[in-house]
């Protein structure tokens, strides 16, 4: 799920909005006689790389690996002008004389743009985090997507660590233009964010995750030199990062805490319900109400329930659905006696859907990827999987994430879903695919569109059933129970932030409709509560790109090949469900 790296970590996709002042755009009256689309582009990316040091360290740039985001009001307010400065000039150009190709990047530039506008009024920067990501411990992926290779790469570490106490306090003041505005995050997912930094703030600093790089040295440093950097590597955990961890606990306990908002939702007043209705836009890409999303939300839970009580029949069960969701939550043979054993579970299923990949797909990314369990600083409210992407240029594979936390929360009759989701033909594919395209400008590799991305995620669930993955009855249950899943999202996220449900009234379209764990209930309903309108794109997409599909078989009959619509679905990278559709209707028509 992510954007430092493409979509790596989704917390980082939508609060790392790293901003820099050493950028100038082309100024105004240049427009007519200097500009290009290619001078623009070459203008948004060197902007792209020059208000992320997470991203510009990771491509080579020395200095930035010693810097973190400067999260400033007053950078917010120099990126906001860059970027209506970048559409100034994008709508000035003409793009009558370009090949499609160039056209295609114009337009998803001018998408990009628009997409980041589209939220500038709201401030979204005074609440930076959700119930499980944001910059209380994005550290704890940026040091695993650090390379350690030489000497200086360990200084410049330290360095960045040492920021972080002025990190901190620039999104606390963020923060408390949140609760001057009464634009706060809800309680209710409070409490696990103040675990998670309240491990941080404590400890023997060698042992503190943030320590992991200097416990690790290539053979070719001398003894000198890693007593150096062993000393350096705590020096700066006991100076900058428990210091900032305690400080930052004390503000979220004493001066933020009393201010969260007591209701889940966001939308209690008109200027919140707007900020609503713009996210379901953002997140969607298409002109719909959350009226409307809560509704296919209706449609699909129904359509989705038939089909589990049909499965159901096949198992000779004998009781109500109720009594077969209790039996999924509880019986033993359905959860994995050891963290071990539930990774090599999905390893197992990683590799056996890899053997079916060819079957399925013209092209097939070079970059691999592995398995690896949620760091632990962070397992316990975090999400029961998700991918954190590779980098071809840094020789990096993508990684399929698995949390081992508390076992007894992890069916694995869902295992095969999630791992279809995560890995491949899901995430993994798709965002390595996007890569590795050739002859676009490198802002398009970079796009995260979010119905697209977890649409086709959602898309390759269904696939996987398609390619023989759901060997037992439990196997298409666990899947059925995710694809409900992302249909309860529908009602879940419209009903918290825009018709005013309750978190007990959330909880129960999980708990009634699906066989996700209760914990795994829980923390879904603090993401949703913490995220607003994300969830809705899950379904959003899948339903797009299968009906798509539908069209492309409808219409090419025995000329549609599986193969190749998979490719044209993703040739393009990632890309706004509108020109999606165009694009595999244009497909269509020159095929028949």
């Amino acid at each position: 799920m992510p954007k430092i790296n493409l979509l790596i970590f989704k917390s980082l996709a939508i609060f790392s909005l790293s901003f820099s002042t050493s950028f100038t755009a082309v100024p105004q009256n240049s427009l007519l006689t200097a500009d290009s689309f290619e001078s623009l582009i070459y203008d948004f990316e060197k902007y792209e790389i020059n208000i992320n040091p997470i991203k510009s360290g990771q491509l080579g740039n020395r200095p930035a690996l010693r810097m973190l985001p400067n999260v400033s009001i007053e950078a917010q307010k120099d990126n906001e002008a860059l970027i209506e400065s970048f559409i100034q000039r994008h709508l000035a150009l003409s793009k009558e004389q370009m090949d499609e190709n160039i056209k295609l990047s114009y337009e998803l530039l001018g998408f990009e743009l628009n997409q980041r506008k589209r939220l500038f009024p709201y401030d979204t920067m005074r609440i930076p985090f959700t119930n499980d990501s944001g910059f209380f411990n994005e550290m704890s992926y940026i040091s695993r997507q650090t390379k350690f290779e030489v000497i200086d790469d360990y200084d410049a570490y330290a360095s960045r660590l040492s920021k972080l106490p002025k990190y901190f306090e620039e999104h606390k003041k963020n923060m408390r233009r949140g609760i001057n505005t009464q634009f706060t995050a809800s309680v209710e997912i409070m409490p696990g964010i103040i675990k998670v930094i309240d491990q941080l703030s404590k400890g023997d600093p060698k042992e503190h995750p943030f320590y992991i790089p200097f416990k690790n040295y290539p053979h070719n440093f001398n003894h000198e030199e890693k007593n150096r950097l062993d000393i350096l590597g705590e020096t700066t955990v006991i100076n900058s990062v428990l210091p900032a961890y305690k400080d930052l606990k004390e503000f979220i306990e004493s001066e933020y805490l009393p201010k969260t908002r007591l209701n889940i939702g966001i939308g209690t007043n008109n200027n919140n319900r707007e900020y609503y209705k713009a996210l379901i836009k953002n997140f969607t890409t298409l002109e719909i109400t959350p009226d409307e999303v809560h509704n296919i939300g209706v449609h699909e839970v129904q359509r989705i329930r038939s089909e589990m009580d049909a499965v159901i029949r096949t198992t000779n069960f004998k009781g109500t659905f109720s009594d077969f969701l209790k039996f999924l939550r509880t019986s033993p043979q359905f959860y994995a006696s050891t963290k071990k054993q539930l990774l090599k579970e999905a390893s197992y299923l990683a590799k056996k859907i890899d053997g079916r990949m060819p079957e399925f797909f013209q092209t097939l990314p070079r970059l691999p990827y592995g398995i690896i369990p949620v760091p632990k600083e962070i397992q316990e409210n975090y999400t029961t999987g998700r991918y954190w992407g590779g980098s071809p240029e840094l020789n990096k594979a993508g990684n399929y994430v698995v949390n081992t936390y508390d076992l007894k929360q992890r069916p694995l009759y869902n295992l095969p879903a999630l791992t279809a989701h995560e890995g491949v033909p899901g995430h993994h594919h798709q965002i390595a695919l996007s890569q590795e395209i050739k002859n676009v400008p490198s802002f398009r590799k970079d796009i995260h569109v979010s119905a697209y991305v977890e649409g086709w995620g959602l898309y390759a669930e269904k696939l996987a059933g398609e390619m023989g993955i759901y060997e037992t009855a439990y196997d298409k249950f666990g899947q059925l129970t995710y694809e409900m899943w992302r249909a309860c999202r529908l009602l879940v996220d419209t009903g918290i932030h825009w018709k005013g449900w309750n978190r007990e009234k959330a909880e129960e379209c999980f708990f009634n409709n699906t066989a996700l764990a209760p914990y795994n209930i829980k923390t879904e309903v603090d993401r949703y509560i913490s995220w607003p309108g994300q969830a809705v794109s899950y379904k959003i997409g899948e339903l797009k790109i299968l009906e798509l599909r539908k069209f492309s078989e409808s219409q090419l009959g025995h000329k549609f090949n599986i193969r190749e619509f998979h490719d044209q679905v993703l040739i393009n990278g990632s890309l706004p469900l509108n020109i999606l559709e165009r694009k595999i209707k244009e497909w269509v028509k020159n095929k028949l």
